[in-house]
């Protein structure tokens, strides 16, 4: 096993604290030991390595900034962003999956469940007994979660839902869905257990990114609730979207880890590689590349570590995760295809990472809010004027 050295131009490392230098450098080390050496298989076969999920909940890595009643590890968030990281140096379908248990599933359990609901599912969820989903996006409403057509209606001490969602990482696996639903007119939240009638959630197939994670569609066909599965503190669509500036903050990390994946295979091998009776790092144009890298590797390290100091002491606003998880994903994208470029044709081949990343890489683009979407979200805050239609 070769151990991952990190990328560290400015000595980020010195803003960390020692627990926070611990936390980072056990994620590093299971994913060199654990991801790494199986991950390309995973990828090339369309499957997830689902044996990995008790191992990442004995770590501590599932809900780790939730309190430890729970058996959660009652982290910061800098922590829990150097655990993304460096999951996602191994791969994104990885730290999709951590972070879709930890940010929108555990969470809004624990924000907006009862306390019964919390007991139930927390523990299990963190020790990665228990797998989750979260059920928001739909066929016909992505960007526009508010028009979504899942509907719900109260009859005596049950809930029927019906409708459809799409996207749905871990559905197929997942052992509760938390979805979203518009009851009353009013959007509010689920538990939807697995083996419910009237619920399946077929896994979609035929992915050129994020092969190695499980995509679903969420399928509810007059599907029975007990009426104890609302969860009773979610207030219209500002609930869902609270759950999504965790995980885009997780996303905002992550594509960090892919990019240094990236930048560290270019670099050795634009060392190691001999042509015209040197190697290609001697020349102009890759030093070009491989500087922009660093650059922008280092620009977004010293964005989310800020970040994530205002989180900690929640002083953070929405649109700057959006700031950050649109900056981090457009470099980590533009570094995995400068990448490639200095490998050559070797790019292509899965000896190296690059064009796995890469291919993940252009979906992290576009979920958990669009690259353009968070650009008007963006624009809208500094200009005070709404660009959507």
């Amino acid at each position: 096993m070769v151990q991952f050295g990190g990328v560290d131009y400015f000595n980020t490392e010195s803003l960390l604290t020692a627990e926070e230098r611990l936390v980072r450098d056990t994620v590093r080390d299971f994913v060199s030991r654990e991801v790494v050496p199986i991950i390309e298989r995973h990828f090339r076969e369309g499957a997830f390595p689902v044996h990995l999920v008790k191992r990442m909940g004995d770590l501590g890595f599932l809900g780790p900034t939730l309190p430890s009643k729970y058996g959660c590890a009652e982290m910061n968030n800098i922590s829990y962003g150097l655990i993304m990281q460096e999951l996602e140096r191994g791969d994104s379908s990885i730290r999709s999956f951590a972070s879709v248990q930890s940010g929108l599933v555990m969470y809004p359990i624990f924000v907006f469940g009862t306390d019964q609901q919390k007991d139930k599912w927390l523990p299990k969820l963190a020790r990665g007994e228990a797998i989750g989903c979260f059920g928001l996006t739909e066929p016909d409403f992505g960007s526009n979660p508010g028009g979504m057509k899942t509907r719900a209606e109260k009859k005596g001490d049950r809930y029927i839902l019906n409708g459809a969602k799409m996207w749905i990482t871990n559905g197929t696996i997942a052992d509760v869905a938390v979805v979203w639903a518009k009851l009353d007119g009013k959007v509010r939240g689920f538990l939807v257990e697995k083996g419910t009638n009237g619920f399946s959630a077929p896994e979609m197939k035929g992915k050129h990114s994020l092969r190695a994670s499980v995509t679903s569609e969420l399928v509810f066909q007059d599907c029975e609730i007990p009426a104890e599965n609302l969860l009773p503190k979610t207030v219209g669509l500002r609930s869902p979207l609270m759950c999504l500036d965790q995980a885009r903050y997780g996303i905002a990390w992550g594509a960090i880890g892919s990019a240094m994946a990236c930048y560290d295979t270019a670099l050795n091998y634009a060392k190691s590689r001999i042509q015209f009776d040197k190697p290609i790092a001697a020349f102009q144009i890759t030093q070009e590349k491989l500087v922009f890298m660093l650059t922008e590797i280092t620009k977004a390290q010293l964005l989310v570590l800020q970040l994530g100091r205002l989180k900690d002491q929640d002083k953070h606003k929405p649109v700057q995760v959006s700031m950050a998880k649109r900056n981090n994903v457009h470099f980590a994208l533009e570094i995995a295809r400068l990448a490639r470029t200095i490998l050559g044709a070797n790019g292509i081949l899965d000896e190296y990472p690059v064009m796995r990343h890469m291919a993940n890489l252009e979906s992290v683009y576009t979920y958990e809010g669009t690259h353009d979407i968070h650009t008007l979200v963006i624009g809208a805050d500094i200009t005070g004027i709404q660009a959507f239609s």
